[in-house]
């Protein structure tokens, strides 16, 4: 039996090996541009699965699209299609940073689809042991796992869980958290690609497709009822939505302007905010709006420092006192070194004034802060706005806001497994952001997708504040009790529940990740000591 196939097939793919005469493992061969333009096209069809577009079944058909492109290919083979399916797939799912320059966009995105290359080499080989729709699957989560970390703290952007927000898989989150969400999404991905490689087809199709071999019912059956299973348990799964009741409120003051120079006007954008609060209030006194208990503002809602311009500072306290009660302020503030500023979410009480406060602990490399400062700030001229670095935050975001305590996230840590993880034990989940820059494009729905999944993951109500949108308030089942249009200003008010019972997913914090990751990492180190015992026979 050659190496690179399973039990009752024949080879996939020859790539160039002698009859009776193995190919060494890391000498794949050309996989050939048909294989490569698969591997394309499943880029191509995974990323509707995405916001704003929300396809979700896509997510799936693009995992088995790639698996199949690289059924039976040896590791180095599967390297380059693997690159073009990344590259086709995270061009288009993040559009949204071309706002920065094309260059910049072009550059992440390309970055990015570099981990679809060791995971490709690792689907490849896991495709030579039995069970392979598991350990295939399992890959995903351990190139997500990589990808969300190295280098810089990572880029967990576009993860295949960001696209189930919508789809039948979003219950599992409360389970095994994000991490399991993406594993079952490729499963069911990699289990239609079983049936499709395995099952009964009609010959003239089946030629075409790699192993081509005895086909049978069996593979059709177990991918159906695998896929089944998974899709209609998903819904079964317990979202609790019963919590004491607390009235909230978010406000979107909106910005002068959309893109890069939206922070030219701070003073502008302060007011508008202010303005707002101050409406709020208004609309209290007259009836129309129940009073809430707490307010919360955005990211950059003040970037002038309250804490050191007096004007500032008055026109906060004299809208947090007008409203009444505690309001959780986003501002820019100086630190104490001169070279570095803070992104703060502060706790303003109306009699107290600015009080507890966190501390962004995940700041945007490239965009809050500049790695290799001296030498890009010659090269790169656009790095100019970016005059000082904002300092790391130590700890976590936990802040008593009125009678709750909540936990904030502020804007792109939304999308850290372990940044929310850490907050999680908050009565409601914040996430501050500011979007201004990327306004009108897929990233706002994508952040919204993703602070949805987060409230499924912690069964937690989540208020979502933005500068320009998307604000949102979410309840703890993933629904959207109310959503803001961008670019307009906006009064949200609303009776939430707030929780503290934790979810099965807290309680297992990292592990269905790390077990994930661990088990496909085993995986391929058997696969390839498997490839190596039989070449050396």
């Amino acid at each position: 039996m050659a190496p690179n196939t399973l039990p009752g097939t024949q080879p996939a793919d020859t790539e160039a090996v002698p009859p009776r005469r193995p190919a060494r493992l890391w000498r794949g061969g050309r996989a050939g541009w048909p294989r490569t333009l698969a591997a394309a096209a499943a880029g191509l069809v995974m990323w509707p699965a995405f916001p704003p577009y929300d396809l979700w079944p896509l997510a799936p058909v693009g995992v088995a699209l790639l698996t199949m492109a690289l059924y039976g290919l040896g590791p180095r083979a599967a390297l380059w299609p693997s690159l073009w399916c990344g590259v086709v797939f995270f061009l288009p799912a993040l559009s949204g940073i071309v706002k920065i320059g094309p260059d910049g966009w072009i550059l992440l995105s390309v970055v990015q689809a570099l981990y679809f290359m060791p995971m490709g080499a690792g689907i490849a080989l896991a495709a030579r042991l039995p069970g392979w729709p598991v350990w295939t699957a399992a890959l995903w989560v351990a190139q997500e796992l990589v990808r969300g970390r190295v280098p810089f703290g990572g880029f967990p952007w576009a993860r295949l869980v960001f696209s189930q927000t919508d789809g039948p898989f979003t219950g599992y989150a409360a389970v095994g958290g994000a991490p399991l969400v993406t594993f079952l999404t490729a499963l069911c991905g990699t289990l239609l690609a079983y049936a499709l490689l395995r099952g009964p087809l009609p010959a003239v199709v089946a030629r075409r497709l790699p192993g081509a071999g005895p086909r049978t019912l069996r593979p059709l059956a177990v991918a159906a009822a695998g896929v089944l299973a998974i899709g209609v348990a998903g819904p079964l799964v317990p979202t609790p939505t019963g919590g004491r009741p607390v009235t909230v409120a978010v406000i979107q003051g909106n910005v002068p302007r959309l893109g890069l120079d939206f922070n030219a006007q701070r003073r502008a954008v302060l007011d508008n905010h202010v303005r707002r609060t101050h409406e709020l209030a208004a609309l209290v006194r007259a009836g129309r709006v129940a009073r809430p208990e707490l307010v919360v503002w955005p990211e950059n809602s003040s970037d002038l420092d309250p804490y050191t311009d007096p004007e500032a500072r008055a026109l906060i306290d004299a809208a947090v006192k007008d409203v009444g009660v505690p309001v959780l302020v986003g501002a820019v503030v100086d630190s104490a070194d001169p070279r570095h500023v803070e992104n703060r979410g502060i706790v303003w009480d109306p009699a107290g004034g600015p009080g507890a406060y966190y501390v962004k602990r995940h700041p945007v490399p490239f965009g809050e802060y500049l790695p290799f400062r001296p030498v890009l700030t010659k090269l790169i001229t656009r790095f100019e706005r970016i005059p000082r670095d904002f300092t790391q935050g130590g700890p976590p975001g936990l802040l008593r806001l009125g009678p709750v305590r909540v936990g904030d996230v502020i804007c792109f840590e939304v999308a850290y497994d372990e940044v929310v993880r850490d907050v999680a034990a908050g009565e409601l989940l914040v996430v501050q952001t500011n979007n201004a820059t990327y306004g009108r494009t897929s990233l706002p729905p994508q952040q919204l997708a993703m602070s949805r999944l987060r409230a499924v993951e912690h069964g937690r109500t989540v208020l979502v504040a933005a500068t320009s949108g998307i604000s949102a308030i979410i309840a703890p089942d993933g629904r959207l009790i109310d959503r803001s249009a961008e670019f307009v200003p906006d009064i949200q008010v609303a009776a939430v529940p707030a929780r503290t019972a934790p979810t099965l997913a807290d309680r297992l914090g990292p592990w269905p990740e790390r077990a994930l990751a661990l088990l496909a990492v085993a995986a391929v180190a058997v696969a390839a000591r498997r490839t190596r015992t039989t070449e050396g026979a």
